[in-house]
Order: structure tokens, then sequence, then C-alpha cells
């Protein structure tokens, strides 16, 4: 899979107006790791060609991953094939994606799903017009290990594996960076425990229907399905939005 440099995009969809902190450059570490652009076991880049992504100095990225160190997230092994090496792949507590729900507004969900709903939707177009025919892609294979998967986390990667391959197919190294990008921020809400009424089924019917799109190479379908797909996630994370500020109310 292509992938863009770590330091490329904002966490949070947002230029930075300077060189990012110590913490953002470990959020933005931790993201991806936790939607699969890192995996457990693999190596990060050394540290002065990941400095220079981020465009800050190599003492600055030292304290970054000193932070993901402290956090069990990533570990540094010394020696001829030494390197510092994903060890955990993090995801959000129930608290943390409650907290941060809570404190987005609609207005910014909404226009955040309108940046989403754009990029799936030229991503499934181009795939299905750029897909050889008769090529059987790995689309079927993402969306049912999406579908068996068990906890919130396992969930979340399965599902942005299954939407990463469709901006793969697309060869558009732009989208695949920008469907990453918000599959960071999307996909634990989604996927997190009490907060969205997702339905595995659901999900699964949807993702079938792009990838049948897609290999019959259908793509004013595909980008239809692909941009209903992401509003219908749209009302289940806005309506967790809604369900917690009730019960907040509740509690007060």
């Amino acid at each position: 899979m292509q992938r863009p440099s770590l330091g490329s995009a904002s966490p949070h969809g947002e230029a930075d107006p300077g060189a990012p902190s110590v913490e953002g450059i470990a959020q933005r570490i931790a993201s991806a790791i936790s939607i699969g652009v890192l995996t457990v076991g693999e190596r990060l880049p050394v540290e002065a060609e990941l400095a220079g992504q981020f465009g800050v100095a190599v003492a600055t990225l030292r304290k970054a991953l000193a932070e993901l160190r402290a956090q069990g997230i990533v570990e540094t092994r010394r020696g001829r094939n030494g390197g510092t090496f994903v060890v955990q792949a993090p995801f959000p507590s129930p608290g943390v994606l409650r907290n941060s729900l809570l404190g987005t507004s609609v207005v910014a969900l909404r226009d955040f799903f309108d940046e989403h709903a754009a990029i799936s939707g030229m991503s499934a177009w181009l795939a299905a017009e750029r897909t050889r025919p008769g090529l059987r892609t790995r689309l079927a294979e993402f969306a049912f290990a999406a579908r068996e998967a068990r906890t919130g986390r396992e969930r979340s990667l399965a599902d942005s594996r299954f939407h990463f391959e469709v901006a793969v197919l697309s060869h558009s190294r732009r989208l695949l960076a920008s469907e990453q990008r918000l599959h960071s921020e999307l996909s634990p809400f989604l996927w997190g425990e009490g907060i969205c009424r997702v339905s595995t089924q659901q999900a699964f019917t949807e993702h079938l229907a792009i990838v049948m799109a897609i290999e019959q190479q259908r793509p004013d379908e595909a980008q239809r399905l692909a941009v209903e797909h992401v509003r219908g996630n749209m009302r289940l994370i806005i309506d967790g939005k809604l369900a917690l500020h009730a019960e907040a109310e509740e509690e007060r």
C-alpha cells in the first residue's frame, strides 16, 4: 500500500500554522498506528527522515518518540538491526471518545463528512473506472474481515482497511492520504463502544455493494454508494453525539 508521509496532514484535518508541537507529532504517529498505516512490529523511518517529514529538529522528534515510549506504543532497540518499532496499536478509551464527541459541534461534524463524502466518492469512482475488466480485488476479503471483527478496535482497523483499499485502487496518492487522515478521526467514533449504534451487518451489506460496483466497472454507481455510506455514518455519529448530550443533561 502506498503511504503518505506521516507529517503530511494534521490529525484534525487542519493545516498547522507552524511546526507541529512534540505532543502533535506524537498524536499523528499514534493515529497512524491506530488505523493501520503503521502496524505492530514495523520499524519507523530513521529519526532524520521522520524529523524531515514533520519539518522539525531531530531533538524535537526524539521528545515525541519518548512520549510514545512512555505510553507503551513504541520501543527503541539498539544494535545493527535496531531502531524504533511499533509494539502496541492505541485505541481511544470510551471516556476520551465521549469527551471529544461532546466537544465537537454538529456543524463541524457535517463539514468533516462533506469532505469525507467527496474523497470517498471520488476514490470509488476512480477505482471503478481504473480497475481492469475481470480483475478480482481484495475488497470483498476486507469487507468480510470487517464483519467478523469482534472488538471496537478490530472493527475500526478492518473497516479502515476496506476504505484504504478502495483509495489504493483509485491510483491516487492524494486521495489515499486524505482517506487515511479522515479515517483516523472518523473510525474510533463509529466503532467505539457506547458511542454509535452501528450495525456490522449493515456496513457489510453496503461494503459489498461498493465492491460489486467497482469490480463491474460502474463508476457512477460506485460513487453514489460510497457517498451514501459516508452519509449514513454521519447520521450515526451525530445521533450518538445527541444521545451523549441528552445523557449529560440527565446527569446534571
